[in-house]
């Protein structure tokens, strides 16, 4: 079944993204099955259909729900100028934000506070950076998942 949702695309416009549902409805966790399929990002891949009607691309900045596109300021704007990716650098950085999440206090806060602003860093980046070759490297580090270390690539870590 799919699970749609309202995300922001290029130039700050919303349209709706695909992906497998993975929490049945009525619960608040995935079952086995959802967690397999987001665990090895199967629950993506419907937004192949986002890809062939333009609005997204395979590599590029997550899109975001809205109210976090909107805090974007300033240079952080450049990240808005690319069309939103089934994968990205920050998504190659942040693999198990999931878990990362469930180990914190106030897991909204860290996603607000530490999480959310390192994608902007890490996207805006990529948006002033990207090549063809860095592209390819992003989709060889998806679809292997080997350690990749995101900070050292960009010449920060």
């Amino acid at each position: 079944m799919l699970f749609k949702q309202t995300r922001i695309g290029k130039n700050g416009v919303p349209f709706t993204i695909y992906k497998l549902r993975t929490i049945p409805e009525g619960a608040t966790m995935p079952n086995a099955w959802g967690a397999f399929l987001r665990k090895s990002k199967l629950d993506e891949l419907p937004q192949l259909l986002n890809v062939l009607k333009g609005e997204m691309t395979f590599v590029g900045p997550r899109p975001d729900v809205p109210g976090y596109a909107d805090l974007l300021q300033g240079d952080d704007r450049i990240i808005l100028t690319l069309k939103p990716g089934i994968t990205g650098l920050a998504s190659l950085k942040y693999r198990n934000e999931e878990q990362l999440l469930t180990q914190q206090p106030n897991p909204k806060q860290y996603n607000d506070e530490v999480i959310w602003p390192d994608k902007v860093r890490i996207n805006k980046w990529y948006a002033s950076n990207r090549t063809f070759l860095i592209d390819l490297q992003i989709i060889f580090y998806t679809l292997i998942p080997i350690p990749f270390d995101v900070d050292a690539f960009m010449g920060d870590g």
